[in-house]
């Protein structure tokens, strides 16, 4: 059975968000990965020595900044470090990471003004996995990851 890394948020459990909030997925296919065991969730903030609730962070440039100021970039790294692990120990079909995130966003990411505003971008561990030829969906993409499990299961 092939695995899929997912962002730990998206997973549900445990509270990891830097807000503290839920955002538990709830699509039927992914509940159905999650009941067959193909999930490794990782949240790469935890990961990488975070507190959850913990100050926003948004990347910049190649830096993480705390909205408190703070570059918190060795910790996102270390998660980042940690994702990779682990995905490539658990050889990973492809990877479902949480959307908007500063570790995990695939396509957008927050701008670094803390002003809401989204631009096109990845965040640190969906960098660290794709440079390693992972394959990315974001929650948004269940249906169209369940086709590239089918194909990856052939």
């Amino acid at each position: 059975m092939k695995k899929i890394l997912v962002s730990e948020c998206l997973y549900g459990g445990r509270i990891v968000r830097y807000d503290a909030g839920d955002v538990s997925e709830t699509h039927p296919i992914f509940l159905k990965w999650k009941e067959e065991g193909r999930l490794i969730p990782i949240c790469p903030e935890v990961f990488g020595g975070l507190p959850t609730p913990r100050p926003d962070s948004q990347r910049v440039g190649d830096k993480v900044i705390a909205c408190t100021g703070p570059d918190v970039t060795a910790e996102y790294t270390a998660g980042a470090e940690e994702a990779l692990r682990l995905a490539k120990e658990n050889d990973v079909v492809f990877c479902l990471m949480k959307q908007d995130s500063p570790s995990c966003g695939s396509k957008f990411i927050y701008d670094g003004t803390f002003t809401d505003t989204k631009i096109p971008g990845q965040g640190l561990a969906v960098e660290y996995l794709r440079n390693a030829g992972f394959k990315i969906f974001a929650e948004e993409d269940i249906e169209e990851a369940a086709k590239y499990l089918e194909e990856a299961e052939k």
